[in-house]
């Protein structure tokens, strides 16, 4: 289910990144805003994705256990699909979900995943094109999330290739 942006993605991103920064207290990480709600006028699913950086996996392995006091699930079963990244998930009041996506800083994951959302902030066109793909794809795969995803991510990879050449 897509919906149209909303100006309180960005507020309620700040406050779960401040509700997060305690449990890496000592440690150089960031914690960014990333995904459809980070594009201000990009139509998304009710979903905050936030990029954690730290400086190696095992960084954020050792604090599994304060992220999950924090009401986040731990979802390690993802990890066989994508190793360089630990996932969480949380819900919050209404509609909201929080995915917390814990990945090296500066890595691969890291760098594609800001620069696909700095080129939707920056490319009119490009973010168009992008909310009229996940249009489509959400009347065509309605009740199949998984296929959805592959499909968007087809397009994802194929810009972030483009990008590179």
């Amino acid at each position: 289910m897509l919906v149209p942006y909303s100006p309180t993605w960005p507020l309620v991103f700040q406050d779960l990144r401040q509700e997060l920064l305690p449990a890496f207290a000592g440690v150089p990480i960031d914690i960014l805003h990333i995904g459809s709600t980070s594009v201000p006028g990009l139509a998304a699913k009710p979903v905050i994705d936030l990029l954690l950086g730290a400086p190696t996996l095992a960084t954020i392995e050792a604090r599994v256990a304060d992220i999950v006091r924090l009401d986040y699930t731990y979802r390690p079963h993802y990890e066989a699909a994508i190793p360089q990244r630990r996932y969480f998930v949380k819900d919050i009041a209404g509609d909201l979900r929080i995915h917390l996506h814990g990945v090296e800083h500066g890595g691969r994951l890291w760098r594609e995943h800001l620069r696909f959302r700095d080129l939707l902030r920056a490319d009119d066109a490009r973010r168009s094109e992008y909310e009229a793909l996940k249009r489509r794809l959400a009347i065509a795969h309605a009740g199949d999330k998984a296929a959805y995803t592959v499909e968007k991510g087809v397009y994802i990879r194929s810009l972030l290739s483009a990008m590179e050449e």
